[in-house]
């Protein structure tokens, strides 16, 4: 399935979400070539990315949910391949063995997240007051004859000024750790395409 603004070429998070408030990006080169690199992070399961760092922000983040009684039920697979499986969160476009996008609608900068269901075709269009978008993304770029530069982008975007300020606030202090989680999940998916050659 191929999304995006009709007519429009380029990259599926820039038809969804160009403009935004912050954005953070990582890239790591694997040794395979760009279909199995694809492949392995279209087909990557989130929940096996782990790091003792992102186990315990995890863990931090979802600590008010449990103390609130509202934890969210354990699932026992994460694929954004498979359309995500979490709600709120949503496949937001694919151009196939390049890049597949996916996003939110939420309150993410509350201690616990608030999400809002919106279908594909309404997200980049979303501007209701008072929630942010996030959309993120994995492309492959050939990288030399048998490797590929592998991305993991995420923008955030608010819809007015007062949830941006809230979200500043709460940027400031998770941006580390979500840098953190980029790279440690370029790094699962480079260990799957490079042992799927």
């Amino acid at each position: 399935m191929t999304t995006g603004a009709p007519g429009v070429a380029g990259m599926v998070i820039d038809a969804v979400l160009p403009s935004y408030d912050v954005v953070i990006i990582e890239h790591i080169v694997v040794h395979a070539d760009p279909a199995t690199t694809y492949s392995a992070a279209r087909g990557l399961d989130l929940l096996r990315v782990h790091s003792p760092l992102l186990d315990a922000a995890m863990w931090v983040r979802q600590l008010p949910s449990y103390l609130t009684g509202r934890a969210a039920p354990r699932l026992s697979r994460l694929v954004i391949g498979d359309g995500v499986g979490i709600p709120g969160w949503l496949v937001l476009g694919e151009r196939p063995g390049a890049e597949i996008a996916f996003g939110a609608v939420g309150r993410f900068w509350q201690p616990v997240i608030e999400w809002r269901s919106v279908e594909a075709g309404a997200f980049p269009g979303f501007d209701e007051p008072g929630w942010g978008k996030i959309a993120a993304n994995f492309s492959v770029l050939p990288y030399g004859p048998d490797r590929t530069l592998l991305s993991y982008e995420c923008r955030t975007a608010t819809t007015d000024p007062a949830s941006r300020r809230s979200f500043a606030r709460y940027w400031w202090l998770i941006r580390p750790f979500v840098a953190h989680i980029l790279r440690a999940t370029l790094r699962q998916i480079k260990a799957d395409a490079e042992a799927a050659r």
